[in-house]
């Protein structure tokens, strides 16, 4: 599902969603915690929480589950009658011996270390999400976007699907330059680009559906109503829009600072909402792979009436 409309005018408060999600997650840390429960539970779509979750707090919802998880292990090792494999049990782990390495992995010694050790330094802190944790992760960065309404148009190009950096299963960086190294490859085979100055090529991306971490991703090219699909290549529709059009400047491997920028500080406290449709990379004659000053935009899709119309 998409973030819920507001009601009676009042904009989704994205950080009480956030605090939602963090509320779930801590009744049930006994439980199986399913990641599309704890986005039902804050109101908006699984990834859509996992986004801003990983922007807030530079961790995945996985990993977070887990160190809570971990935390209430450390207090159930305080009591010497407590078996260690009821402990990792009741943590969500399926062994003893898998418990162990992830404890020592977190906190460089075993249980039994622990144990005898009897320290209360090593609990995880849980991140506190207001205004002055975001200043603090951002370190009082203020950026604006530029609102747009888009027009509806057509674009052409190579899909695939990958795991973004929100997710443990990351494998973005094996699955995005090969598809943009074999687009590029072909972009003179699409006829009908749309003509005029500054021709552009996007990278477009949405989740698979609303339970899942894995994306959709299009490198493709506008073109004109009537031009011809090469073999291999996907056709899609993108209907008119509004969008907070943000600059990334530097090279495209930092482009996820700019994103969890525009997830986190700003769509946080912009009094907009995500409208469930496409992201949108831009690549213009500002862009350039290995120059420093290379300049991509990101296009978020916003439920807004607040937008100036613009050429992409």
């Amino acid at each position: 599902m998409t973030p819920a409309p507001a009601s009676q005018g009042v904009p989704l408060d994205y950080l009480a969603c956030v605090r939602r999600g963090i509320d779930h997650i801590e009744r049930h840390l006994d439980d199986e915690i399913a990641l599309a429960d704890v986005g039902r539970a804050a109101g908006l779509s699984q990834w859509h929480f996992q986004r801003i979750f990983k922007a807030l707090t530079n961790e995945t919802l996985k990993t977070y589950i887990r160190s809570r998880r971990l935390a209430c292990a450390l207090a159930a090792l305080r009591d010497p009658q407590a078996r260690i494999i009821d402990i990792a049990l009741a943590a969500g782990f399926e062994s003893q011996e898998s418990f162990t390495r992830a404890f020592r992995k977190v906190y460089r010694m075993t249980p039994g270390q622990y144990r005898r050790i009897g320290s209360r330094s090593l609990f995880p802190a849980k991140p506190e999400f207001n205004a002055d944790y975001l200043q603090h992760l951002h370190q009082g960065v203020s950026l604006t976007p530029s609102l747009q309404h888009w027009p509806a148009q057509r674009v052409v190009g190579l899909h695939t699907r990958f795991f973004g950096v929100d997710s443990d299963k990351n494998n973005l960086a094996h699955k995005l330059p090969p598809l943009w190294d074999a687009f590029l490859a072909r972009m003179g085979d699409i006829g009908g680009r749309v003509p005029g100055p500054g021709r552009v090529a996007y990278g477009l991306l949405r989740p698979v559906d609303d339970e899942s971490d894995q994306l959709h991703y299009v490198a493709c090219v506008p073109v004109t109503g009537d031009a011809d699909v090469p073999a291999g290549m996907v056709s899609l529709s993108l209907p008119a829009a509004s969008h907070a059009r943000f600059i990334h400047r530097g090279p495209v491997s930092t482009l996820d600072h700019t994103v969890n920028y525009a997830y986190s500080s700003w769509l946080l406290g912009s009094g907009h909402q995500h409208d469930g449709g496409w992201d949108v990379e831009v690549y213009g004659e500002q862009y350039h792979p290995t120059d420093p000053g290379s300049v991509i935009h990101y296009a978020m899709p916003i439920n807004s009436a607040q937008t100036t119309p613009a050429a992409q």
